[in-house]
């Protein structure tokens, strides 16, 4: 649980962190640049998103029903399916698997589902060397880190950090040559892959028709992690969902071009059992965790709309707070506009209404989400409850009265806005105020604020008029 004082103070940190913005900064210009860039490239792109957003929002209308087909069809397929009502159920699970297969070495592919468990930490507790092999995740377990964006997991680090890390974690040459470091790093991971016993990944979508697991990545270690091991388990939010290998088809072209201006990404791996007689590889043994962990609460409520994201990261690159603070300030594994909601959605909204706070509600995460989530209405919806369960601060609620009070009152309130203006203005030093009184305090703890205009617009254009 987060509290109201650690997200300042990391907000705090983050701010002060020059080298952060540096990186957030060309990480983010980026890839909105090449997001625009690919989606001149897709015929009918508005189509396409309101066709997979109709998708979404009718399968969770009917989730338990689709969920039910699902578990048919891999369980037809020779695949074990667990349900996990809680990360510590998944994290039990996991392990009670590996036990079972008589693992000691897991390699994994990148899974937020995992990271939102902690998965990585019960493994370890429970005696089995994990690794992570997505080049990103694997610097950050090296780092002793979390992610810090959905698709990028390093994109708070320039290349001087992740050579540091490595040099200092592994031993490798210091160097800030990305190739290179990716270079050691592959060569590092290749031994991992060959002696380990088990393979673990998330699933960016279930497709209920047939039962397959789909994986998109950039790098082959997804389907090292799923080929290699004698045991594979897929860890897959209830949300995951697509109807059909059609409908597939539709979210594969927005999910690459949202993430990262790609038409498609370079490996997209389609899974549907463990190996069969005559096939060359594959694992022995298959096993998908189907994991809740407050998805089903989320979907009862008003903000259920969240459950239709794909995890694309969109909304990160285009929001003005994220790309100030990065995703650690955010506090939990979902950073961003979709993590302002999302985690509140699964933690409980205690200890977490700063999140659904810290927006500006300018709607650029709804622009550029491929399956039109509203963000900005769910962000409204959790800082009324938000309200209503923990209330406001006593010098906000008697400013708002104040203000119902002044506002329809056409001449009080010009006067009023007069003396404030003539207050401010008296405060101010070469045309900008450094000091604000009462609420507006917090706003020139971290930056300036223009001193009022001696003369408001309507006394210009009323003195035009004469």
């Amino acid at each position: 649980m987060s509290t109201p004082s650690a997200f300042r103070e990391r907000v705090r940190s983050a701010i002060g962190n020059e080298r952060l913005h540096v990186a957030l900064g060309r990480a983010t210009e980026a890839l909105r640049s090449r997001r625009s860039s690919a989606l001149a490239s897709l015929d009918g792109f508005e189509d396409v998103r309101d066709l997979s957003r109709k998708v979404k929002l009718e399968m969770l209308a009917d989730l338990s029903s689709h969920l039910q087909r699902f578990e048919e069809r891999l369980v037809a397929n020779g695949v074990e399916v667990h349900w996990a009502e809680t990360g510590t159920d998944a994290n039990r699970i996991v392990t009670e698997i590996a036990r079972r297969h008589g693992v000691k070495r897991i390699v994994k592919s990148k899974s937020m589902a995992t990271e939102e468990t902690h998965l990585n930490h019960s493994l370890q507790q429970a005696g089995m060397e994990v690794v992570e092999t997505d080049l990103g995740e694997y610097i950050v377990q090296l780092a002793e880190d979390r992610p810090s964006h959905i698709i990028l997991p390093i994109i708070h680090l320039t290349r001087e950090d992740v050579g540091e890390v490595m040099h200092r974690r592994i031993g490798v040459p210091l160097s800030s040559d990305p190739q290179t470091l990716a270079a050691y790093a592959r060569a590092k991971l290749r031994d991992e892959f060959l002696r380990a016993d088990m393979g673990i990944t998330g699933a960016n979508f279930g497709v209920v028709e047939t039962g397959t697991i789909c994986l998109v990545t950039n790098e082959g270690n997804g389907r090292m992690v799923t080929t290699l091991p004698r045991v594979h388990v897929a860890v897959m939010g209830i949300e995951k969902l697509v109807p059909t290998l059609r409908d597939l088809d539709a979210f594969l072209k927005l999910l690459a071009r949202s993430a990262t201006g790609q038409k498609l990404t370079t490996y997209t791996t389609l899974l549907r059992g463990p190996r069969r007689p005559g096939d060359e590889c594959g694992p022995e043994a298959m096993h998908v965790v189907l994991l809740d962990n407050g998805r089903s609460r989320l979907l009862a409520g008003e903000n259920a709309e969240i459950l239709g994201c794909i995890r694309c990261g969109a909304c990160l690159n285009a929001c003005p707070i994220y790309k100030h603070i990065g995703g650690h300030a955010y506090g939990d594994t979902y950073p961003g506009p979709i993590g302002a909601v999302v985690t509140p959605g699964l933690r409980g909204l205690h200890g977490w209404t700063d999140l659904p706070a810290a927006s500006t509600l300018c709607g650029a995460c709804r622009d550029v989400c491929p399956v039109r989530l509203d963000i900005p209405r769910m962000l409204l919806a959790l800082r009324r409850e938000a309200v209503r369960e923990e209330g406001a601060p006593l010098s906000l609620r008697l400013g708002l009265k104040a203000f119902a009070w002044i506002a329809p009152r056409p001449r009080l309130y010009r006067a009023a806005t007069r003396l404030a203006r003539t207050a401010l203005r008296s405060l101010a030093r070469d045309g900008w105020i450094r000091r604000a009184p009462g609420l507006a305090a917090g706003w020139t703890q971290v930056r300036d604020l223009k001193a009022p205009a001696p003369r408001t617009f309507q006394d210009l254009w009323k003195e035009k008029k004469r």
